[in-house]
Parts: C-alpha cells; structure tokens; sequence
C-alpha cells in the first residue's frame, strides 16, 4: 500500500469555509441523488461544513448518515449544520479516506465530493469506499478539473492563480485535474461497473460573481493556498495581491462569467 501523505490546499480559513457552505446536494451531487431512498445508510466523506451532508440525511431518513472529516474543528461547524435542520439521524467522526475505521459492508452509499483530488492515493481512497460498501451497494464521487476552468474576461493574473494553484496542489501530494481522471482512478480500484458523467457549476449573475470573486480574492490571501504558493516560490505576496485585485475586477464586470468542470462516477460495489 502506498503510504504518502498529502495535506489539505485549501486550509480551512473562513473563506474557504464560506465557499463550502454554499454547496448543496441540488448542485454538488445531483447526479447522486436518483440512487437515495428513504431508509439508505450512507457514509458522507471530507464532509466539511456540512449543507451536502445534511441535504442527504433529509433525503435517506430515517436511514442513517455518518458524516467524517479528518479536522474535528471542521465537524463541529458540520454537527451545527445538522442540528440548525433538526436532523437526528447524523452522526460524526474524523476519518482518514486510506483506512476507514468501519467494517465491511457498513453502508448503503459512500459519498465523496471534491475528496479525491486532495488524497494522496485515490487509488485506495476508493478501494476503501468500496470495501465498506455493501455488496451492490453505491460508490459515488465529484471532483472539479482546474485545467478544465474557463472565464471572461481573460485577466492574465487569473491564469498565475492557476497556474500557481496546481502546481501548490501537485506539491501537497493532490491532484487538482481529478476530474478526468475519476473513471480512471474507479477502473484501477477494481470496480467493473462505473457510469461516468460531467457537470458544470457556472457563475455569471452579480450575486454569483459577487460570491466567487469576493470568496477566492480573500482566500488568495489569507488561506493555506496563499501560503503554499509564496512558500513554493510560485508567486510573490504582491503578486497574490494582484490576483485578489484581480478576483474582484472579474466580479465587477458586468459580462463576467465562470464554469468550473466536474467529473463524476457512480460505481457498484
């Protein structure tokens, strides 16, 4: 078994975490939710704030869902997400993708999004989604593709953030073009029954862009990412501050416009 390690890009500055809260199963698992019926366990992995796994407890109950995260500061903003709904069936526990500590067979649906592009080996990440899975049971992971990212106006310091994100991901033992690779990734972890699909988020209202723009021109900054990037010698701080400046000039325009690609797999175990 491979036993590198990555870290987490993003961090978990509040700027990151207001990005996640947005998320919902309408937008970040919608080619999921078909599969869930009242009465389905699922396991909700990198489950971050909460909003997705939240959505999916109000869809299986009264099935029960274990949401897991490996930051227990993290789980704590998760169990208020839960607790603000009234959702009695999530339960919580930090969790590391490579080794899960659940027996096999254990859950209905195993659920990832933007998961596998930070793991170290998504390989095995998914080996072990499917080993906890029951036996006919659903596998199911989204993840973004950054090369795939396409925006107007073309600013040249968005293409250094980039740039020098990806190659900060690479460092930090991910791989942030995981989108296109998931079926890949399925087939090598034994599965032989994988429908693969794609999907957009695309930004290009005010408040969208408001949102966006607003949240990377903050976590350019202040996040882990900015630190990795100058750390790396990728960028300079002042050019960060030309890419936040930059950020907010695209959420400014009025033709601004962002789609952002995903992978997606559903795999049967």
């Amino acid at each position: 078994m491979n036993e590198r390690s990555a870290s987490y890009t993003h961090g978990h500055h509040e700027s990151v975490l207001r990005g996640h809260r947005r998320r919902t199963a309408a937008d970040s698992a919608a080619y999921l939710l078909p599969h869930l019926t009242a009465g389905l366990s699922v396991l909700d992995i990198g489950c971050g704030p909460g909003t997705i796994t939240a959505d999916l407890a109000a869809r299986v109950a009264p099935g029960a869902v274990t949401a897991v995260d490996q930051v227990t500061d993290v789980l704590d903003v998760a169990r208020a997400e839960a607790e603000s709904r009234n959702l009695s069936n999530v339960s919580f526990a930090t969790a590391d993708v490579h080794r899960l500590e659940f027996p096999d067979g254990t859950f209905d649906v195993v659920h990832a999004h933007q998961v596998l592009q930070h793991v170290a080996d998504p390989v095995r990440a998914l080996r072990e989604m499917r080993r906890v899975c029951r036996p006919g049971g659903v596998v199911a992971a989204r993840d973004a593709d950054y090369a795939g990212f396409i925006w107007f106006p073309q600013l040249p310091a968005l293409d250094l953030w980039r740039d020098s994100y990806e190659h900060a991901a690479r460092a930090n033992g991910g791989e942030p073009d995981a989108g296109r690779r998931l079926l890949s990734w399925a087939l090598e972890a034994g599965f032989d029954d994988v429908v693969p699909t794609g999907s957009l988020w695309c930004y290009a209202t005010p408040a969208d862009r408001e949102w966006w723009g607003g949240m990377w021109a903050d976590r350019i900054l202040h996040s882990a990412i900015a630190r990795d990037i100058v750390r790396l010698g990728l960028a300079t701080a002042a050019q960060l501050e030309e890419i936040s400046a930059a950020w907010l000039q695209w959420a400014a325009a009025p033709d601004g416009w962002i789609a952002i690609p995903h992978g997606e797999i559903i795999c049967r175990a």
